[in-house]
């Protein structure tokens, strides 16, 4: 059975209309499925300065999708709660780094909307869950909190493992805005799962990711390049802080990016050949701001209805 794009959100034309009145459908966090295919971006933007800029209009988007222009079904410019997973190696060579790595994502935590719900990944050798089982997300910042520490830093580094984990997770949330922030100091060499099958589970995926590597010059698995490119092709950003108290202002600006993104939505057009990975870009500009920097996803992967289905 082939992987279901994860850009099939599905919904009927009052649906649409229900979310351009009120975002009803965001906010009451449930699918309408029919025949008709929605493709949704998490958009930040900044001015030349690093700057957030917030109060933009529809007007002020032109979405290109293989170049060609996109017209603009879904827009929203508010902060919405989103599903979030927390990614923490927890690997040998964290174990001098642990303290400031669990402030900073509490800070993370604390900087997010109370209405998110989250999750904790902590990977080694192996992926293990932060949470009991029997909860799967939490808003509970002591909850949330004991499971940032309930890691044990020991053995090697299973990243592959932890995204494709991580991702499979956020698709049980309950939330349309999806977003993953991975904490590492190294490159995988302990996974199952290829860096292929991690970076086709991050394309087929709605998710914004955002990495912060943590890298001794002298580590032989450093891989600041992998951290990139999550980042890039999932629309999030990528941080490489200095040295490990540089992570506590890196995760309060992630925060900051998560709930000051716009959610912009579109109906692609259907491609009667093989699935294809389609291309994506996003430009912005508005009379009073000289210049503007969108980022979203440079990509996502488009199935026909009947391939899915297979």
């Amino acid at each position: 059975m082939k992987r279901r794009s994860a850009f099939r959100f599905v919904v009927i034309a009052g649906a649409v209309l229900f979310f351009l009145a009120g975002l009803g459908a965001w906010q009451s966090n449930f699918t309408i499925r029919s025949d008709v295919r929605l493709v949704v971006l998490d958009v930040s933007v900044k001015d030349p300065a690093g700057g957030f800029v917030s109060g933009l209009e529809r007007e002020n988007f032109t979405i290109l999708e293989d170049g060609h222009r996109q017209p603009i079904t879904v827009f929203a410019n508010e902060d919405l709660p989103v599903t979030v997973g927390i990614l923490v190696d927890e690997s040998l060579s964290m174990r001098p780094k642990r303290a400031d790595v669990l402030q900073a994502a509490e800070t993370f935590i604390e900087a997010s909307n109370p209405k998110d719900e989250i999750f904790v990944l902590n990977f080694n050798d192996r992926v293990t869950r932060g949470l009991p089982d029997r909860i799967p997300f939490s808003d509970n910042i002591v909850q949330l909190r004991s499971a940032l520490h309930r890691g044990l830093p020991q053995g090697k580094t299973a990243l592959n493992d932890a995204v494709v984990a991580g991702v499979k997770q956020l698709e049980m949330g309950r939330r349309d805005k999806k977003a993953l922030v991975v904490i590492s100091d190294g490159g995988d060499n302990a996974s199952r799962h290829n860096r292929g099958d991690m970076l086709n589970a991050v394309e087929s995926s709605t998710a914004t990711i955002y990495t912060v590597g943590l890298f001794e010059p002298d580590d032989p698995d450093r891989d600041p390049g992998v951290l990139n490119k999550l980042a890039r092709i999932s629309g999030g950003e990528a941080f490489l802080p200095q040295n490990p108290a540089g992570m506590l202002p890196v995760c309060r600006r992630i925060a900051q990016d998560i709930r000051t993104r716009y959610t912009i939505g579109y109906l692609p057009q259907a491609d009667h050949g093989k699935s294809k990975v389609r291309r994506i870009q996003v430009r912005v500009s508005a009379p009073d701001h000289k210049k503007l920097i969108a980022r979203t996803r440079s990509s996502y992967r488009y199935e026909e209805e009947n391939q899915e289905k297979e």
